[in-house]
């Protein structure tokens, strides 16, 4: 059995574009949240802010998120937002550290 991959992404909207990423991934989530593989794929936005968006992921296994990062959904998210961004998205990948109780001590 392989271990879930977590993944938290951090995007930031060019000025006057954050209504479009926020709308492009509100459009996305039920789409990603029905591929194989998908255990949470939750979009946040960074308090205090309108235009830096964090997604927090959780994929069954590397495959399934390998999958989901070639497949027809993420396409079309990156065009739709190739000049929507500031930049790449930053990719942090976690390693959990389960302790305490196994539902609320990971992610």
């Amino acid at each position: 059995m392989t271990d879930p991959v977590v993944l938290v992404a951090t995007m930031v909207a060019k000025p006057g574009q954050e209504e479009l990423v926020e709308k492009t991934f509100a459009a996305a989530l039920p789409k990603v949240h029905a591929e194989p593989g998908c255990l949470r794929y939750a979009l946040h936005r960074r308090t205090g802010t309108t235009g830096e968006f964090v997604m927090i992921e959780k994929w069954a296994s590397r495959e399934a998120l390998d999958a989901h990062m070639k497949g027809a959904v993420m396409r079309e998210m990156g065009a739709a937002l190739a000049q929507a961004l500031s930049g790449a998205p930053d990719l942090v990948f976690l390693d959990a550290i389960p302790a305490g109780d196994a539902d609320a001590g990971a992610v």
